[in-house]
């Protein structure tokens, strides 16, 4: 009896310092090479374990409302993070404005048209080039880079002549992808997801007048060592000196 108490003591002990040396961090799938990155450099020099999960904001928020274990989380918007504080999820004060990015039009490498004279705010440009294509987006509804989306084709008075010729995506990255596989002659992205790829350029940037700020906010929720310490890493210059060459705002 007494050997299967200390056995279950020592498994119990095993537990809580497993759980202890491991960081659940759930990123926007928009900084996944980052994330990368970062946990790469910092598993290094730490014994903790970090475990990356990669999703649209929307999905993330979702499963943390539903008890997922995550300890650190990074949005690509503002407002999911404010939906976490306002329900009790996070707290306002662990939570730090980490980086900002800018919203591009984005083509096919292989597509010959000349977007030279293409103007975001011009509906006849929109129509003439999407007659019988497809707009790759997030979804306009729910992913932030969709959200980005609709404001600046609101802003610019174009919505109702590309609406409905949208191809939403869970994420940003499916977005990009279903141009690169030109499934959709021109997609809305981060300026960070076309730079990753060799099979879009940029057609055009979105005025940052014309949309909410990007800006990607982290918290930390809870107060564990293991995650603090991760949560610490991703205040420093290593962490700045990654966003920037992957380009992101870090001021």
């Amino acid at each position: 009896m007494q050997k299967r108490l200390l056995t279950a003591a020592l498994a119990i002990l095993a537990f809580q310092v497993s759980a202890q040396d491991s960081v659940k961090v759930y990123a926007a799938s928009s900084m996944t090479n980052v994330v990368n990155e970062l946990i790469s450099e910092f598993e290094k020099n730490n014994d903790i374990d970090v475990t990356p999960v990669y999703a649209s904001t929307s999905s993330l928020v979702r499963q943390i409302e539903r008890g997922a274990p995550a300890d650190v989380f990074i949005a690509a918007n503002e407002k999911w993070m404010k939906h976490l504080v306002d329900r009790g999820y996070v707290s306002g004060d662990n939570v730090t404005n980490w980086a900002g990015n800018e919203l591009v039009l984005i083509s096919s490498e292989s597509d010959n048209t000349d977007y030279s004279q293409f103007r975001l705010d011009d509906a006849t440009t929109w129509q003439a080039t999407l007659q019988g294509e497809r707009l790759a987006v997030g979804n306009t509804m729910s992913v932030p880079a969709g959200i980005y989306a609709k404001e600046s084709l609101e802003a610019l008075k174009v919505w109702q002549s590309v609406r409905t010729r949208l191809a939403p995506s869970n994420n940003v990255r499916m977005a990009l992808a279903l141009v690169e596989r030109q499934e959709a002659i021109l997609g809305i992205v981060y300026k960070t997801d076309a730079m990753l790829s060799n099979d879009v350029s940029i057609v055009d940037t979105f005025p940052a007048s014309s949309h909410t700020p990007i800006r990607y906010p982290v918290a930390k929720l809870n107060g564990s060592e293991s995650t603090q310490a991760f949560y610490t890493f991703m205040q420093g210059g290593f962490s700045k000196s990654v966003l920037e060459r992957y380009g992101f705002n870090t001021h």
